[in-house]
């Protein structure tokens, strides 16, 4: 029996790893020790779990229902163990976690360092991207999202809500004049993150919604902040990207009593039973950004 639960322990980091080398790294086990103990598996259950062929490793359908319950065994079995020993006291191990590049730098970056410190057990695996990674078979503990995931399957942690604001540079003010109500703003240059954009403000009490556009159609926060300190145009952005900019006055806030509709930043998990680590993680960020 024990041999049975510690394959499908190795089952899941094989699918987890998507191949048997890497695999084999992670569990400290010889490759071929490992494949053995795989075919033996598939032979115990009487159905093959995985397709093999030398560019990649594929699940069959049989194996997919098989991961999807073994990672739930395997994960629950690890928490236990975590409750139980002195992990809970002082967590330690690796925290996979997937998040957006801007929101990254901007935000987490000194509350990760923050916490790195706190925290000296655990170390840091980072993925930097804006797609949707699958929680169940990527290897990530948390992915950090604005708005939900719209997977109902997954556990979705409301950690902060960002209200976005509209900030141009003096430079740009001074050549294209000031805009004093929201509809002039489709007469300016505005960065946008989609082409033939608008922008959906509210004064508390009103709202309306403006179409916008400019010369710049970007997809990332950092570079339209950098275009705004060069006179490029009007951005619209949660206040934290420009304090600094602002602070120094590169920029400043325009429509002061206009602003964008708040944005919900999530932690998304794939189950409610986090580890130690996962669960201080998530708990520092929700403490810190609120």
């Amino acid at each position: 029996m024990d041999d049975y639960l510690n394959d499908m322990a190795l089952f899941v980091e094989v699918v987890k790893a998507k191949g048997f080398r890497k695999a084999a790294e992670t569990v400290g086990m010889p490759n071929s020790t490992l494949s053995r103990r795989i075919t033996n598996l598939e032979k115990a259950i009487g159905l093959r779990l995985l397709h093999r062929t030398t560019r990649k490793l594929e699940l069959t359908e049989a194996g997919q229902v098989y991961f999807t319950r073994c990672k739930r065994i395997v994960d629950e079995a690890r928490l236990a163990h975590e409750h139980l020993g002195e992990m809970l006291a002082q967590p330690s191990g690796l925290l996979r976690a997937s998040m957006s590049v801007d929101f990254s730098q901007v935000y987490l970056a000194p509350l990760i360092a923050e916490f790195s410190r706190l925290y000296p057990a655990i170390s840091f695996d980072l993925d930097l991207t804006p797609r949707r990674v699958d929680m169940v078979s990527d290897p990530f503990d948390v992915a950090i999202r604005m708005g939900e995931s719209g997977d109902s399957q997954l556990i979705a942690r409301p950690i902060t809500t960002l209200i976005p604001q509209l900030f141009a540079s003096p430079g740009y003010l001074k050549e294209h004049g000031e805009p004093a109500t929201p509809a002039e703003l489709s007469s300016h240059q505005c960065f946008t993150m989609l082409r033939a954009a608008s922008w959906a403000l509210t004064d508390g009490t009103r709202s309306m919604t403006v179409p916008v556009g400019g010369r710049f159609t970007l997809n990332n926060v950092g570079l339209i902040r950098r275009f705004a300190t060069l006179d490029l145009g009007i951005a619209m952005v949660s206040k934290g990207v420009m304090a600094e900019e602002v602070a120094n006055g590169k920029l400043r806030r325009i429509l002061p009593q206009w602003h964008g509709h708040p944005q919900t930043v999530y932690a998304i998990t794939e189950t409610r039973l986090l580890p130690a680590k996962t669960q201080r993680f998530i708990d520092f960020l929700r403490d810190r950004l609120s």
